[in-house]
């Protein structure tokens, strides 16, 4: 499971990663029950989040583009821009955080340790050829999925929403960095969904786009005191 996400709230992500990078040590629970086999047997209680962050703020989520994709946008004759608030510098996508909510479980406790949102609405990524530009916007990040769903419109109409947009590879996650009020997270990989994939195909008119095409490598920088 990726963990591409942020926190600012109550709990600092800083306690966030400690649980995020921590292994749950296996454990044998076997016990021999010497009550009734009539007895019904108590529920274990609902794991509770040893973090949740009710309302995510800043700073921003960058994608600093592959090379392989510059090329592959290179052949298709594909101009990449931004849309709204997003900006493009020095090969990197800047996409502002505007909310969410994150809760962290211990790892092993329940299927999806990391739950929540990591919300970028108002800005997006274009693709422009010829006649046709296509834009991604309102970016979300899922982390229990590990994937990251968008808004797609085709010269100005809707094409649809909330899409299935982008997959997470969080094996190559560098540890947590902070300072000055901040704390980072880099190292995670963005590729072409396979439902993104022959939609964009669809649209350029084209073959050449593949489902876990490489975009980027992912880095979110988020404010850990509160109150900025």
């Amino acid at each position: 499971m990726s963990t591409i996400f942020s926190s600012k709230g109550r709990k600092t992500i800083a306690a966030i990663a400690l649980v995020a990078t921590t292994g749950l040590s296996a454990a044998a629970c076997g016990s021999s029950d010497e009550t009734s086999s009539s007895a019904p047997a108590a529920s274990a209680p609902a794991p509770k989040p040893v973090a949740a962050i009710d309302s995510l703020t800043g700073n921003d989520t960058q994608i600093a583009l592959d090379q392989g994709f510059v090329d592959a946008l290179t052949t298709l004759k594909l101009t990449p821009g931004t849309v709204g608030s997003a900006k493009l510098a020095e090969g990197s996508l800047i996409f502002p955080i505007t909310g969410g909510n994150v809760s962290v479980f211990k790892p092993g406790s329940v299927p999806n340790y990391v739950v929540g949102q990591v919300q970028h609405e108002g800005s997006g990524l274009s693709l422009t050829a010829g006649g046709t530009k296509v834009e991604l916007t309102n970016l979300n990040v899922d982390p229990g999925v590990s994937r990251v769903y968008g808004d797609v419109t085709v010269n100005g109409k809707t094409a649809v929403t909330s899409a299935y947009l982008f997959t997470l590879n969080g094996s190559t996650l560098k540890p947590l960095a902070t300072g000055s009020g901040t704390a980072t997270l880099e190292g995670t990989q963005v590729q072409i969904s396979p439902v993104a994939a022959p939609l964009l195909n669809e649209t350029f008119k084209t073959d050449a786009v593949k489902p876990g095409l490489l975009v980027g490598i992912a880095k979110i920088t988020v404010n850990t005191t509160p109150g900025d």
